[in-house]
């Protein structure tokens, strides 16, 4: 059966199948795009679009990834870059919402989709779709991109993709250009998985070639943008694919350079060195606003900070213990302090973006008096807690935690702030709390807090997250369930378990904030995605 309805704003979650130009409407996303628009400044000859020579974008970041590969590299400096070096078969058109946050679905590398039962979906590609070593995207390079060995086996190479396509049964090529994806039970997100994390399609001739480590650094995709240097922890270097088949990209290149520091970022802006930077505190805006030929937007994300509560170690075991860290934390004061009240509290991990799947009447408690009470039920004598975070990788980490620090401190918490640099030393022996951030990578909560803490995730397969028999059973049948309202009874089994045996807490949602020269026409998502196609970016 082939549901039919306009891309927009409004995207249905449970559509049974789709055909070009579709998409699933939701609920209106409560999400508000702030700040005015964003600029870059080019010397006048390079400005002209008209043949003349295209602009060069450079972009300051605070960190870059070590990899680009695709579905191994889903942090947030990752997704930044490979966004436009990868196309998915479906797009999720995030321009369609002003607030960038849109979840309508639209054709992409393929131009239609029918669902035959509820555990198949076949696709139709775009024809003469040329990867960047020039070879032609068929149903091969489809099928390999999703092979059990890469993707979702029980011994993948890529474990982190098995959270998102674990529904996966098979993938197999019809023709050179239909494709067919079965899943092991109905999965009504199938088409917004294929728009999503992990959905990015390799070439398999340089996969074959190169082997995971070496396209890591060389990858090979049909994006507006191709791989020219990845230097490590100094720039990555993209060159303009001018056969891409959306048209020739708007600019001849992007450097993405890193510069970890925040006055040093700034500075490159003002001095022209780059044109634009990311990861700016709320608390520059101004003077950045007041910066000539410097403008400044920012989105909230469909991301939420979290702090990590790890099972292991003295004190933590206990989960009231783990319940009071939450009930301690003033997150609105956080958010008002922190990000003059740009970012966003949410009701748990539990966001308006779900649409009919979004629990109303939760909320995150702040409740000293309770925490104390649990505290002293847990026999809670002031055993010290490692608290670790990086200082630059969120925006606003380190600042966050020593406020929370304090505000355990008034409970009777005696947590140690350790500042390390990297989540491999921040996720060694020791830390018992640490920090994180969770994507809303799908309109659901399967594609929230299901991939973010479920079987497949960091947190249960290292043990920092193992009371988890009813998170994992709910969650399990939340996959394989298609009447929306048994999914919302078992999306609130899957939250209340979670929030009862407390492996983290919500803090709240970001607001992320790029500043950027005038001459610059782009748009932010509410993802760390920068789309550099030639339909969100442009020169003035």
């Amino acid at each position: 059966m082939v549901t039919t309805v306009s891309p927009g704003c409004n995207t249905p979650l449970l559509g049974h199948g789709h055909s070009a130009g579709e998409g699933s409407p939701m609920r209106p996303s409560r999400r508000r795009l702030l700040g005015a628009g964003m600029a870059i400044p080019f010397a006048p000859a390079t400005l002209a679009q008209d043949g003349l020579r295209r602009p060069l974008l450079t972009v300051g970041v605070a960190e870059l990834p070590p990899t680009l590969e695709p579905a191994r590299e889903l942090s947030n400096v990752g997704t930044r870059v490979t966004y436009s070096i990868f196309d998915t078969l479906i797009r999720r058109d995030f321009a369609g919402c002003p607030d960038g946050g849109g979840s309508a679905l639209k054709p992409h590398l393929a131009t239609a989709w029918t669902r035959n039962d509820p555990q198949e979906l076949v696709l139709t590609l775009r024809e003469g779709v040329r990867f960047h070593n020039g070879d032609l995207l068929t149903a091969e390079d489809v099928a390999y991109t999703f092979t059990s060995r890469r993707m979702f086996g029980t011994d993948a190479l890529l474990p982190e993709a098995r959270s998102y396509f674990a529904t996966l049964a098979s993938v197999e090529a019809l023709s050179p250009q239909v494709v067919r994806f079965r899943t092991r039970v109905p999965d009504v997100l199938l088409e917004h998985r294929l728009a999503s994390w992990c959905a990015w399609i390799v070439n398999k001739r340089a996969y074959e070639e190169l082997g995971i480590e070496g396209f890591g650094r060389a990858p090979v995709g049909t994006g507006p943008f191709r791989v020219r240097a990845l230097q490590t922890d100094l720039r990555i270097v993209l060159d303009a694919f001018d056969d891409y088949w959306m048209g020739r990209p708007t600019a001849r290149g992007v450097v993405f350079r890193q510069i970890p520091e925040l006055a040093a970022r700034v500075a490159a802006l003002q001095a022209g060195d780059v044109d634009l930077i990311t990861n700016v505190p709320p608390d520059q805006v101004a003077a950045l606003h007041a910066s000539p030929g410097i403008e400044v937007k920012s989105v909230v994300l469909a991301n939420c900070h979290v702090l990590t509560f790890n099972e292991r170690g003295a004190a933590m075991g206990d989960k009231r213990v783990r319940q009071a860290l939450g009930l301690a934390l003033d997150r609105q004061l956080l958010a008002d302090t922190l990000w003059d009240g740009k970012a966003v509290v949410p009701p748990g991990h539990n966001y308006p973006e779900y649409g009919p799947m979004f629990l109303e009447g939760r909320s995150l408690r702040h409740d000293p008096a309770d925490a104390r009470r649990l505290l002293r039920a847990a026999g809670y004598r002031g055993e010290e807690i490692i608290y670790r975070t990086m200082p630059n990788y969120y925006t606003n980490a380190l600042r966050a935690a020593q406020v929370a620090v304090e505000m355990w401190r008034e409970v009777g918490i005696n947590a140690k702030l350790q500042v390390v640099e990297n989540f491999a030393q921040m996720r060694a022996a020791g830390q018992q709390i640490g920090n994180n951030s969770n994507s809303t990578r799908l309109p659901d909560p399967l594609g929230a807090l299901w991939v973010s803490w479920g079987p497949a995730s960091w947190f249960q397969v290292s043990g920092a997250f193992r009371s988890t028999d009813a998170f994992n059973t709910a969650g399990q049948a939340l996959e394989a369930e298609t009447d929306p309202a048994r999914r919302k009874a078992l999306f609130r089994q899957m939250l209340d378990a979670w929030e009862e045996e407390a492996p983290g807490t919500v803090l709240y949602q970001p607001a992320e904030f790029y500043a950027m020269r005038r001459q610059v026409r782009w748009q932010p998502y509410t993802f760390y995605f920068m789309d550099l196609r030639p339909d969100n970016l442009s020169f003035a």
